[in-house]
C-alpha cells in the first residue's frame, strides 16, 4: 500500500489534492500551520494506490508519494 507525505508548512490549503484524489485519501487538517492556514493531511489506512495525482496537481510541491 502506498502512502503520501505532506509538508504542512509548504501547504497553503488550496484543496486541489483533495479534489483530485480518486480514493479520498486526503482531508483538511484542523490545525493551523505557521502561515496561519489549515494544511491538508493524509488519512492513514485509506487505500492510497500511489497514483501521484495529488503530487502532480499540488502548486506548492508539498506532497511526496511513496509506493
Amino acid at each position: 500500500m502506498a502512502k503520501i507525505k505532506i509538508d504542512a508548512e509548504r501547504c497553503k490549503g488550496c484543496g486541489l489534492c483533495i479534489l483530485y484524489c480518486p480514493k479520498g485519501c486526503i482531508a483538511m487538517s484542523r490545525k493551523l500551520n505557521k502561515r496561519g492556514v489549515k494544511p491538508v493531511k493524509f488519512k492513514a489506512g485509506s487505500g492510497c494506490t500511489g497514483c501521484t495525482f495529488c503530487a502532480l496537481i499540488c502548486p506548492d510541491c508539498a506532497i511526496e508519494v511513496y509506493r
